[in-house]
């Protein structure tokens, strides 16, 4: 007997959730030690790991930015499983290679590899899309939260761990759990993508700057990319300065920033996987990015203004709140998209994401962060250099994200949900 499409589609959606959590993980458990391996190669000076750490993030992003549109093309040709297990592949052979690093040109090659492999995400997201339809898209955005909460919680905090034993332990960590998720991948993962919706291939549509034009087809979605830019460029400066930040400020180790970002983890899970649709029926995707938007801002400036460690988790938990951002618009784009372009689309957006990783080391690391520290720093805060500049920084570009997404939604009110096109009329079909 013939599953019903609706069990097909639940079946498929547990099956890349559970590919993204182990994915996430592995990513995870590497966030509380690659700076501090940086610092140790750079030989203890905090001010030159920091824009060592900027300039190697920088490369990850730029390989990411010119691979998503890439990957996400291909996705829409010959379907999204094929790409999903070649990049679990890649990003397993690259956690080994950056384990064996004796040297920062070493951890130049790895985060290079990972960033050709990292922009599978796209793929994911696009896969996610295929599955989804106007009822639950929301819903299956905000479980793609969860799975990003649940591994940043045992991530992080396992990295932290194995870190107190040796700084290289956890990519190997990482490593076998990436080449585990590929196995999976390759014996259960279904295909989501129809035969019959896949659309041909060009050089243009795997050009990243291609891609982005390709957003003015869809004017909202062009719109929203915008407040996604600011948005996104201060989410990854804080990812990028956080360990540098609360170390040098707070005197934190591996274990316990690991720790507090287990607790981001655990309060994105339970804001993404409890409060997402809840939150969303009752206020509508469009007032629900603006406030979560608007909470975002207040957290980063708190982040930067804190004087005590204690204070951190507390603005972590209230921070969280944020998190419904992220759902609300994807769920807004993936709405406005045919899913014959979902692929290219999402692969833009990545291309975005990358684009603002590309700045973001190097303006808030590399930048901000190591100019604040030097001992002839020209701005000091309690008693110290003024570590927390970049946080403030993001809280700027926050409210600027706010600011775009409210005259954005203004001008595309919510009765008008038929997907607006500028050229191509066969993309004029709203399909989830």
């Amino acid at each position: 007997m013939k599953t019903p499409p609706h069990k097909q589609r639940k079946a498929a959606m547990a099956f890349i959730l559970l590919t993204l959590l182990i994915d996430i993980l592995a990513i995870g458990i590497i966030i509380p030690v690659l700076p501090e391996l940086v610092k140790k190669f750079a030989g203890g000076n905090t001010a030159m790991a920091g824009w060592y750490v900027g300039i190697i993030g920088a490369t990850y992003s730029m390989m990411q930015f010119f691979c998503a549109p890439v990957l996400g093309a291909l996705s829409d040709r010959f379907g999204r499983r094929p790409v999903i297990l070649a990049s679990l592949f890649g990003l397993g052979v690259d956690f080994i290679i950056t384990g064996l690093a004796t040297s920062i040109a070493w951890l130049f090659v790895g985060r290079f590899i990972a960033g050709v492999m990292g922009a599978s995400f796209s793929t994911a997201n696009a896969y996610i899309a295929d599955v989804s339809n106007d009822e639950n898209r929301a819903r299956n955005f905000g479980l793609v939260g969860v799975m990003f909460g649940l591994g940043f919680i045992i991530g992080p905090a396992l990295g932290g761990l194995l870190g107190g034993y040796s700084l290289q332990l956890p990519f190997f960590v990482a490593a076998g759990l990436s080449l585990v998720n590929w196995l999976y991948g390759f014996f259960i993962l279904p295909e989501s993508l129809p035969v019959d919706q896949r659309s041909s291939i060009s050089l243009a549509a795997m050009n990243p700057f291609g891609t982005l034009a390709r957003l003015r087809t869809y004017p909202m979605v062009a719109g929203l990319a915008v407040a996604f830019v600011f948005s996104s460029l201060a989410q990854r400066g804080l990812e990028n300065v956080w360990v540098l930040s609360m170390g040098f400020r707070f005197g934190w180790d591996e274990m316990t920033n690991g720790m507090t970002l287990a607790l981001v983890g655990l309060m994105a899970m339970i804001v993404q996987g409890g409060l997402v649709r809840p939150v969303i029926r009752r206020f509508g995707e469009r007032k629900t990015a603006i406030m979560a938007t608007g909470v975002a801002c207040l957290s980063f400036m708190a982040y930067g203004l804190a004087t005590q460690g204690w204070m951190i988790p507390c603005i972590v938990v209230f921070g969280s709140l944020s998190g419904l951002a992220g759902p609300a618009i994807q769920s807004l784009v993936s709405g406005t998209v045919a899913s014959s372009e979902q692929g290219k689309v999402q692969g833009a957006l990545t291309s975005l994401l990358s684009l603002t990783n590309i700045l973001a080391p190097l303006i808030f690391t590399a930048g901000l962060f190591s100019f604040f520290t030097q001992e002839e720093s020209p701005l000091h805060y309690a008693g110290k250099p003024f570590a927390g500049a970049p946080f403030v920084f993001g809280s700027f570009l926050l409210m600027i994200a706010m600011i775009v997404l409210w005259r954005v939604l203004k001008r595309f009110p919510a009765k008008a949900k038929a997907v607006e096109t500028v050229s191509d009329p066969q993309l004029s079909t709203n399909e989830s």
